[in-house]
């Protein structure tokens, strides 16, 4: 064979060269199968990520009626006892529905239907601010050390959101060390490509701040990764956690155009990384809380009350009748039609957006027909940003979310009766 000739080449490196690029070719293949069975596998977990969000956050609406209805009848419960010991007991009701509150924002956290202030922030200074909290928080038995990358891009986020994302993941972090061991906070600049974006279903290619935390800790094994993220889902012991804080993080960052990534081996520690977007947007400075305000009472107007759980609207037409208004209730929206139909004066309609029938926009659109520059508040168990995205309300309505106080409550219907 060596004399012969194949299309004018020797035999010999005709067949070698055709070897090679068979092997060539089937490498490539191999290769475009894996990258696409993880594609497929990213994309599997998003959808269900998605579907279990989509859950949370119904169950989340649920319960803060619910809690609506609690907190504000311990509020009330509160004012009129004068046995010290009966209040002692309302005040520790009031603060467990007011966790249970908590865990219902982590839901819709996860969900990414929780209402966020994002704003341009400098991540190496939000660290630094973080490190006595962060150095308490995990205990003497847990070394901490923050590398902060220098010439480090400015991000848009919640930071109060961040913060507790950052926080999560330390308090994470030390569970998984309880012989004590190193915890690192790194930040830094990330470029993320279209070859890493492929394997990664939702995030897109472009410019990021990284900030990831490292522990030293157990690890965690491939099924505990994959599911890591999922609400509810803990490694600990009954009764040690609600496994709702990686859920939150998750959540914060979707919300926020993000990316997070989790890389874990069983004895040699995590390190869980967050991307978020680079803003070219100046940082600003932290806004400083205002000084508590006086609760603002009525001056004798209407509201005309629409919601359809009776419970909820008990206590929201008791409040308003405490705070000085005058109330008129309404339990869906076609009663509510019957009385806006009379000729007594109406100053606020006050409605749930979500409703058996007519919902609280088509009723509010049908009030102001009827009476022209009626004022509209409406109320929700669910964020303002599933709202809007249902196309149920449109951007910049004033709208309360439950549960509520009294104080914000009264300060939201004064503000718009004084209002032009």
């Amino acid at each position: 064979m060596a004399g012969h000739l194949i299309f004018g080449i020797p035999a010999t490196l005709f067949f070698v060269v055709l070897i090679l690029l068979t092997m060539q070719r089937t490498s490539a293949l191999f290769a475009e199968a894996e990258r696409r069975e993880m594609l497929e596998a990213s994309l599997r977990q998003s959808q269900k990520m998605e579907s279990v969000g989509q859950l949370t956050g119904g169950v989340a609406h649920d319960f803060n009626n619910l809690l609506t209805i609690i907190i504000g009848n311990l509020q009330m419960a509160l004012r009129r006892v004068s046995d010290d010991k009966v209040k002692t007991w309302l005040a520790n009701a009031q603060q467990g529905a007011e966790r249970a509150s908590e865990l219902t924002r982590r839901l819709l956290a996860f969900s990414r239907n929780q209402p966020l202030n994002p704003r341009s922030i400098d991540a190496n200074q939000l660290v630094a601010g973080m490190s006595d909290l962060i150095d308490r928080t995990l205990g003497e038995t847990i070394s901490v050390e923050t590398v902060r990358s220098g010439g480090l891009w400015q991000t848009e986020a919640d930071s109060a959101e961040l913060e507790s994302a950052i926080l999560n993941l330390a308090i994470n972090a030390r569970d998984a060390m309880p012989a004590g061991g190193k915890l690192t906070i790194e930040t830094g600049n990330a470029e993320l490509d279209e070859h890493y974006c492929e394997t990664a279903e939702g995030v897109k290619p472009g410019q990021y701040v990284m900030i990831s935390v490292t522990d030293t800790g157990s690890g965690m094994p491939g099924d505990v990764i994959e599911k890591a993220f999922e609400p509810f889902f803990t490694t600990k012991p009954a009764g040690s956690g609600t496994g709702l804080g990686l859920s939150q993080v998750y959540g914060f960052v979707k919300q926020s155009g993000g990316h997070i990534r989790i890389y874990s081996e069983v004895g040699e520690g995590t390190t869980v990384k967050i991307y978020l977007p680079r803003s070219f947007a100046p940082a600003k400075p932290v806004p400083v809380s205002p000084p508590a305000e006086k609760i603002p009472t009525g001056s004798q107007e209407t509201v005309l009350v629409v919601e359809d759980d009776p419970d909820v609207r008990a206590y929201v037409a008791e409040t308003l009748s405490n705070l000085n208004y005058r109330v008129k209730q309404a339990a869906d929206a076609e009663a509510a039609i019957n009385i806006l139909d009379d000729a007594s004066p109406i100053d606020l309609l006050l409605t749930d957006v979500v409703m058996p029938g007519m919902n609280g926009r088509v009723l509010a659109d049908r009030a102001m027909q009827r009476r022209p520059g009626l004022k509209v508040l409406y109320m929700t168990g669910y964020s303002r940003n599933a709202i809007v995205h249902q196309g149920r309300l449109d951007p910049g309505v004033s709208l309360i979310q439950k549960p509520f106080s009294q104080n914000v409550l009264a300060k939201r219907i004064r503000k718009i009766l004084t209002d032009a």
